[in-house]
């Protein structure tokens, strides 16, 4: 069961206006990027549903989260359909991420009051996307969809809509600044946030470090 309500997480998404998403099939290696964005400030992670054995990684992540990180509110990403959905409000997912626009998944998260963001790419989805239920809805992928000036355009007739872009998003000033300037809610940062070190190995201190300039780019921007 959820351990935040969906209202929680609309309202702390926009606290924090960053979402990082990430994927890795070692769970030990996902709670170090875990707690290192933890450290940063992050209170909202994705977690993508993107390898075998997800769901599994996934449950570690949640019961570590809520042993050791009792303030991050975990979800799920890459979700396309309601059987998947079903399978991660049952192991306890905060939210659903989904890179398209299912009505079955808007139904069983709303069953379950989860907080659901399906991906689109029209004001047409955008308006169908809240119309079943969506607090937030995320344009994916963000940059090839239009970039900010898509975001700047949809809020002109339809200021309600809460935008969070995926895709393309740069951990940078310059480049949340164009985000979040044109209207974002928040945005989500992949790849370009988990840094690595000339090892190969993840840099956990420059991932935290990271983490908290998004954090407070956005904060000075508000």
């Amino acid at each position: 069961m959820a351990r935040f309500t969906r209202i929680e997480v609309a309202l702390k998404v926009k606290e924090t206006g960053i979402v990082p998403v990430f994927y890795h099939a070692d769970a030990e290696i996902g709670k170090r990027i875990l707690k290192a964005c933890y450290d940063g400030g992050a209170r909202v992670f994705e977690f993508t549903n993107r390898g075998d054995f997800a769901h599994e990684v996934f449950v570690e992540l949640v019961k570590y989260s809520a042993k050791e990180l009792p303030e991050m509110i975990l979800g799920i990403g890459s979700v396309v359909d309601a059987g998947t959905a079903s399978l991660y409000i049952q192991n306890g997912t905060n939210f659903i991420v989904a890179p398209s626009l299912n009505p079955d998944v808007a139904k069983v998260c709303n069953r379950r009051k989860i907080s659901w963001m399906p991906g689109c790419g029209s004001v047409s989805e955008i308006s169908y996307a809240e119309e079943l239920g969506a607090e937030i809805v995320k344009i994916f992928p963000a940059t090839q969809v239009g970039g900010p000036e898509f975001i700047k355009a949809v809020k002109g007739p339809m200021p309600w809509s809460n935008i969070m872009p995926t895709g393309g998003v740069l951990p940078t000033k310059e480049n949340i600044s164009q985000w979040i300037s044109a209207g974002a809610y928040c945005v989500g940062l992949g790849s370009q946030l988990f840094v690595k070190n000339e090892n190969g190995e993840y840099d956990y201190e420059k991932i935290t470090e990271t983490v908290a300039n998004s954090i407070q780019i956005i904060k000075e921007l508000r």
